[in-house]
């Protein structure tokens, strides 16, 4: 099997590069092999590797510099999602290609569903939302997993910061009023390979294509988030000016961003776990093998 892997630098596709390596041949891009904002490109490279499978795990994830720089996010959320699935389908290959609880408003109650009405709010948001509709009207034969605060050993996250903030001040605040589950990069990356092996050994035409939720378990908020990422630290013997009682909650509107932050970011994924006979461990699992890596790569 060839696997045409987008994204290869980011945090999920790091990790992607070590989950599919035992499926097949690997040929895996980012941004200086292949530009995402560029259509031809994309088509060229398709053309070129001829995959069985694309795995889009490329996108344009700076969320508030999205406001002033729309038309890059929606050439690589967007179209580029989009032309992936025109070339695959023409060729007979399928799409793996990551969203975001971005595609709500953050206003429901409970955890979004995927039947859900999507409302997205910010351009982020918007051009993540286009490139779902994109690839499945280009390609029927598609997964798109819909995921939230992702956190991975390599490339830079919330919880690279909180460290790097806690060594540096005395004090945090943090936002407390927005809720979703932390979702470890390679607990996406080893779902994914696990996904294509069951599609490899489905029956034609029987596997479960669609959009579905892939979080990890639990909830919580940021301000919580934070403190439990400090308290692993100092468990770990890292010497931190902030210990967790000196993070301290605040409201969003205490802390404005260019680009509007679902409140509620809590993704329901039963329909996930139900197509795929797969449990998904809860987010301090996920984050605390996160941080070890982290803590044992530092000095």
């Amino acid at each position: 099997m060839k696997i045409l892997l987008t994204g290869k630098s980011g945090q999920v596709g790091f990790e992607l590069q070590r989950a599919l390596a035992p499926l097949g041949q690997i040929y895996a891009v980012d941004a200086s092999d292949c530009n995402l904002a560029d259509a031809e490109a994309i088509r060229k490279l398709v053309r070129h590797v001829r995959p069985d499978v694309i795995v889009n795990a490329a996108a344009y994830t700076a969320v508030d510099k999205a406001e002033s720089e729309s038309d890059l996010a929606y050439a690589i959320n967007a179209d580029a999602p989009r032309i992936l699935g025109e070339e695959a389908n023409k060729s007979g290959a399928w799409v793996v290609h990551y969203s975001t609880d971005y595609v709500f408003d953050g206003t429901k109650q409970g955890a979004y569903k995927e039947s859900d009405t999507t409302n997205p709010q910010s351009v982020y948001g918007r051009s993540k939302r286009e490139g779902e509709l994109g690839l499945a009207q280009t390609n029927p034969h598609h997964l798109i997993l819909r995921t939230s605060w992702v956190v991975g050993a390599h490339g830079a996250n919330f919880a690279k910061t909180m460290l790097r903030l806690a060594s540096e001040r005395d004090a945090l605040n943090v936002v407390a009023d927005q809720f979703g589950a932390p979702t470890s990069a390679s607990l996406l990356a080893d779902v994914t390979a696990l996904l294509i092996q069951q599609k490899q050994h489905s029956e034609k035409n029987r596997f479960p294509y669609g959009t579905y939720h892939l979080v990890a378990g639990g909830e919580t908020n940021w301000c919580d988030y934070a403190r439990f990422v400090i308290s692993e630290a100092i468990k770990a013997g890292r010497l931190l000016k902030v210990h967790p009682e000196h993070i301290n909650p605040i409201s969003t509107a205490e802390y404005p961003t260019p680009a509007k932050r679902p409140a509620n970011s809590r993704l329901d994924t039963t329909c996930f776990r139900e197509a795929f006979a797969l449990e998904l461990p809860h987010w301090q699992v996920g984050l605390s093998h996160i941080l070890q890596q982290i803590f044992n790569n530092q000095p």
